[in-house]
């Protein structure tokens, strides 16, 4: 882990390697998709209803890696479970991942409703970037990630609602 320059109060900019890693972890799914010949996919196929969530939820997406991976808080370590507050945010986001998981083995054996992907398939990824935020003592991401989940759920909601017309 690296601090560069620093941000505002005990953020830095550096560049934290564990960041890329805990996002392809979150992104293992889609890289198996393929692998699943799925009859139906809605979550590839849904036709977009406005524009202005779809670019906002692209740059909250982003942002929430971004601020991951190059905002570093002043007193972290390359990876820390040492107190309380560490070990529930770290444990809160293994727990989100899992359910993470747990929504696209129901995803892929066919379990496509909107319940099942709205809980665990929409919500689970921004809530993971909040926890994560929690964990490392990086308020700009926890604040992202809350934002990203209000985002994202709206409009990814409002597509499922347009193709189920």
């Amino acid at each position: 882990m690296v601090r560069w320059v620093k941000i505002v109060g005990n953020q830095y900019f550096g560049f934290w390697v564990l960041g890329l890693v805990l996002f392809a972890l979150q992104e293992i799914p889609y890289m198996l998709m393929p692998l699943f010949h799925l009859e139906t996919n809605p979550i590839m196929n849904m036709t977009e209803t406005s524009a202005v969530l779809d670019i906002c939820e692209k740059i909250l997406g982003s942002l929430c890696i971004a601020l991951m991976t190059f905002v570093i808080h002043e007193n972290a370590i390359v990876f820390s479970v040492s107190n309380g507050r560490e070990k529930l945010f770290f444990t809160l986001a293994v727990v989100i991942l899992f359910a993470n998981f747990f929504g696209w083995m129901l995803y892929f054996t066919g379990h496509q409703s909107t319940f099942v992907m709205m809980l665990f398939i929409v919500t689970m990824p921004p809530l993971y970037y909040a926890a994560i935020g929690l964990w490392r003592q990086n308020t700009p991401l926890a604040v992202t990630g809350s934002v990203f989940l209000a985002v994202h759920f709206f409009h990814v909601l409002g597509n499922l609602r347009r193709m189920s017309l």
